[in-house]
Order: structure tokens, then C-alpha cells, then sequence
């Protein structure tokens, strides 16, 4: 939502310099709005919503609208957010996001599931009201959620459908997947169900990289290399986001050949 002149945390991902592509954003849900009217059978999906961000009523109609639109295509991706500055900009205590987000999740899930809904929480009420409509999918869309910290994979592993693994190398991914899986299962849920979704944040060089390179980044065989290890660690499903790539793809047709190049290499044989 916002980049901040002198932020109060760095960015959690590589030195912490926050990523000059955030001073500007399309929104999300009006962006995938707007593709689901051009398309008919991609999925559309986010990675990931801010909780804080968002009042979840308002939320909860904007996703079943998406998904009522799209024909059920829409996959939630959520989160908790790193951004101090964003969320307190949102008039949400930084301490508070997480108990915000415990609410939000059951908030949603009880608009998308009952009628009339009715909620008494901490943060929102609702008295008796309908709701309507409700998703195309049923009891509701697949929520996939970002999760770093123990209390960000104890929420996941107690409300969504799979982990949107994102600036987590790969090979610390299984011990944090069985973790979050042992979870679910105390929770009486079936662990299995749980999917790996693995967003690869792409860099493309020209020279090989080092040993130390981060996943993702190489040239076009390590990527692919990359892909393997992905497959390995038990991911269902792989997208690539080039808002990390450098040089920097500006037009639509880089755009559309460095996807090209990356279907080629992790397409299965």
C-alpha cells in the first residue's frame, strides 16, 4: 500500500532495502477484477492480502464478488504483513495484527458459510443480517497463507488449505512443513491436505551465481534447477513473479518471453 521514505523495518527479504517497484501498486482485487472479465479458466489468486489492511466485511463481499464473476476461479492468499509503517497507516496497532487476523479469518469464513450471519467479536460485530451471495466454491475459496514466524504457521496450520511459501529457501521447507502439518493434526485436521504453493521470486543473470545465490536467482538452468528442488520438497504448485527481476522487465513483451523461457524449463517432461 505504501513505501515508506525512512521505514521502521527493513524489508524481510535479502539486504532489507525495501524494493523501489512498491512506490507503485495497482490494487489486487480491482487488477485480477479487471483479468477475470478477460480470461476463462487461469486462476486468480493474491500473494498475499494484509489483513490489517482491509475491513474484513468489506473484504469478504470484494472476494465472493471475484470469485462469483470469475466462476469460482479466485485462490485467497493472506497474511499478517512485515510492513509496521502500512499497517499502522491502516489504523491497526502493530501488536494487534495478529489477533486482527485470528478474527478476520473466522469473520470471513462465517459470511461465506452462513445466512443470516451473525458475529461477536473483539474488532466487528454483525448482527443477524444476510449476506449474499455467497462464492461459487464451496464452503468457500481456497485460503493460502504466508507464515515465517510459530504463530504465523500455528494460524495457517489451524485455518487454511495450504502454506504460500515465499522468501523461505527451499531447504528449510520441509522441517517447517512437517511442523506446520503436526500442527493441523493436533488441531484434528488432516495434515496431508495441507498444500505447498511456492512462489518463486525470479532474478535472471546471465553467469552462473554462486553457491550462496538465492533460490530462484541464476541463470536459466539454475532456475530450473531450482524448479527441481521445488518438486522435491513436496510442492503442488509453482508461480513465477518477475517483479523481482533484473534488468528490470518493463514492457509486455519481455514480459511475456521471459515467461516463455521459465514454462519452458519447469513444464513436466
Amino acid at each position: 500500500m505504501l513505501a515508506p521514505v525512512n521505514p521502521k523495518a527493513p524489508y524481510p527479504i535479502g539486504d532489507g532495502t525495501h524494493p523501489a517497484q512498491f512506490r507503485s501498486a495497482l490494487d489486487p482485487l480491482e487488477a485480477l477484477t479487471f483479468i477475470a472479465g478477460h480470461t476463462e479458466r487461469v486462476a486468480l489468486g493474491t500473494s498475499v492480502l494484509v489483513l490489517a489492511l482491509y475491513n474484513p466485511i468489506m473484504l469478504a463481499r470484494q472476494l465472493t464478488t471475484l470469485d462469483v464473476l470469475s466462476k469460482g476461479r479466485l485462490r485467497v492468499g493472506l497474511g499478517v504483513g512485515w510492513n509496521i509503517d502500512e499497517v499502522e497507516a491502516s489504523g491497526v496497532a502493530w501488536a494487534e495484527r495478529g489477533k486482527r487476523a485470528d478474527e478476520a479469518l473466522h469473520l470471513l469464513k462465517a459470511i461465506w458459510t452462513t445466512d443470516p450471519v451473525e458475529f461477536h467479536g473483539r474488532y466487528c460485530q454483525i448482527p443477524p443480517s444476510y449476506i449474499g451471495p455467497k462464492p461459487v466454491q464451496k464452503p468457500y475459496p481456497p485460503i493460502y497463507m504466508g507464515a515465517f514466524t510459530p504463530a504465523s504457521m500455528r494460524r495457517l496450520a489451524r485455518e487454511a488449505n495450504g502454506w504460500n511459501l515465499v522468501g523461505v529457501p527451499l531447504a528449510a521447507a520441509p522441517e517447517m512443513l512437517h511442523a506446520i502439518r503436526e500442527i493441523a493434526r493436533e488441531a484434528g485436521r488432516d495434515p496431508e491436505a495441507l498444500e505447498l504453493v511456492v512462489r518463486a521470486n525470479v532474478e535472471f543473470s546471465a553467469k552462473p551465481l554462486g553457491p550462496d545465490r538465492m533460490d530462484f536467482h541464476g541463470t536459466l538452468e539454475q532456475i530450473g534447477e531450482d524448479v527441481a528442488k521445488a518438486r522435491q520438497v513436496g510442492a503442488s504448485e509453482l508461480f513465477f513473479d518477475l517483479w523481482t527481476a533484473h534488468p528490470q522487465v518493463d514492457s509486455v513483451d519481455d514480459w511475456l518471453a521471459r515467461m516463455e523461457q521459465l514454462w519452458q524449463i519447469a513444464r513436466p517432461s
